[in-house]
């Protein structure tokens, strides 16, 4: 795991900060695998104090502006829960009781449609969908009128961009684990990696969290040279152009929160006025990508254009063969996410073209550094002929996946100064 700066998570620190004499909620933001520990650095660095940091995410006590914000600006979380309730659960005559006390009207008025995905760990009440018709029966007795989904389909792997898809009707998390009952609430609507730009979309895609992740593990902050020569549909440089110009993640897109009854929709206004004002005028070091396919090369301008960050990207078709990274700067990082075997290229012989990888950084000289999210795959990563080290372990699409890089410059001079 790599150690990450606060300043390198968030570039862009809020100076105001929300009234702190609001009422307090108790918030869970939830994180893909590896990232809770960056995910509790960048709530840091937006004035958010974790108060605990676990494998599945990091729990917050946050005013409605404070939550609002961190729907707004977070580019690592997957999307943030309000809890409403908790309490021991052994049967299902005391679940149902428990369930028509949570203050669900907080959330949800009579004729709202609702969502409910229950699951069961180490738990006398082991049977998810038994689970949801009692929490159901509960709901509906405390907010009558409601419509109730009990199996909400699983979104943690929907492949549609619309940031205004789950936020239709509302959806309610229902864990038991040890008998512990937590229901929550969906404060985010739709996954927070949908910002509302991405419409065009190339061959396997990456979540746009996940291109943050990368740029939070190598603390890019718009102040080197950025290249991806397998850009796809554009989703590490765009995200690198919004990083560097302050753009917070949200400000294209709607939350479930703004639905909620009794929702201050000024204040939620004013925050994003806040974040707007941050807004930098243009990028000031080169963000460069390219990609053989164009196909991938007119994704990745469409979405760049919506992003708002078109002019910021240098996007052209070329083969990794004629990349120069000298053309771009004495130093940078050269940050993708390269084809591999259980994506696009399956069955095919990438030894070449990870060779070539190597190659072309090395040309660019020792003050480039490389970064690769990718499987652990050793052949591959053999043929760059390059000390690359694993910084983060995470799944993409259900895959294993990993953070690679090559030591900092000062690292890797050091290195050669002790032998």
């Amino acid at each position: 795991m790599c150690h990450t700066s606060v300043a390198g998570v968030v570039g862009c620190v809020s100076s105001k900060r929300p009234d702190r004499s609001s009422p307090r909620l108790d918030v869970f933001a939830v994180a893909a695998p590896g990232v809770a520990p960056l995910l509790a650095q960048e709530c840091l660095a937006l004035g958010l104090t974790p108060l605990s940091v676990t494998d599945a995410g990091v729990a917050l006590s946050l005013t409605p502006a404070e939550l609002f914000a961190l729907n707004c600006q977070s580019r690592l979380a997957t999307r943030v829960l309000r809890r409403l309730a908790q309490f021991v659960a052994r049967d299902f005559a005391t679940l149902e009781k428990q369930a028509a006390r949570v203050p669900w009207s907080l959330i949800v008025a009579p004729g709202t449609r609702v969502r409910l995905r229950v699951t069961c760990r180490k738990s006398r009440l082991y049977h998810s969908d038994a689970v949801a018709e009692r929490v159901a029966r509960g709901l509906e007795a405390a907010v009558p009128g409601v419509s109730v989904e009990l199996r909400a389909r699983d979104d943690e792997d929907d492949t549609s961009e619309s940031p205004a898809v789950s936020t239709q009707s509302q959806l309610f998390v229902v864990r038991l684990d040890h008998d512990q009952c937590t229901i929550s609430a969906d404060s985010s609507g739709a996954l927070l990696h949908r910002r509302g730009w991405r419409q065009a979309v190339a061959k396997a895609p990456l979540r746009e969290t996940l291109a943050a992740l990368l740029l939070a593990v190598f603390e890019w902050n718009g102040e080197l040279p950025l290249v991806d020569p397998f850009c796809g549909s554009g989703t590490i440089g765009i995200e690198a152009a919004l990083r560097a110009r302050c753009i917070a993640p949200g400000l294209q897109r709607n939350f479930a929160m703004e639905q909620w009854p009794g929702a201050d929709t000024a204040l939620y206004a004013e925050q994003r006025d806040r974040a707007r004002e941050r807004v930098k005028p243009a990028v000031t070091v080169p963000i460069v990508l390219r990609d053989r396919d164009a196909g991938a090369i007119a994704a990745a301008r469409a979405n760049a254009e919506r992003a708002g960050v078109l002019a910021d990207l240098d996007i052209a078709q070329d083969a990794l063969s004629a990349l120069d990274l000298t053309a771009h700067g004495p130093a940078g990082l050269l940050l993708t996410n390269p084809p591999y075997g259980h994506r696009v290229s399956e069955g095919a012989d990438l030894r070449g073209l990870y060779a070539r990888l190597g190659d072309v950084l090395r040309d660019g000289g020792r003050a480039w550094r490389l970064g690769l999210f990718m499987p652990n795959d050793r052949v591959l990563l053999g043929q760059l002929r390059l000390r690359v080290t694993s910084l983060l372990r995470t799944t993409n699409g259900g895959l294993p996946v990993e953070v690679w890089g090559t030591e900092p410059p000062r690292a890797e001079r050091a290195r050669q100064t002790r032998k």
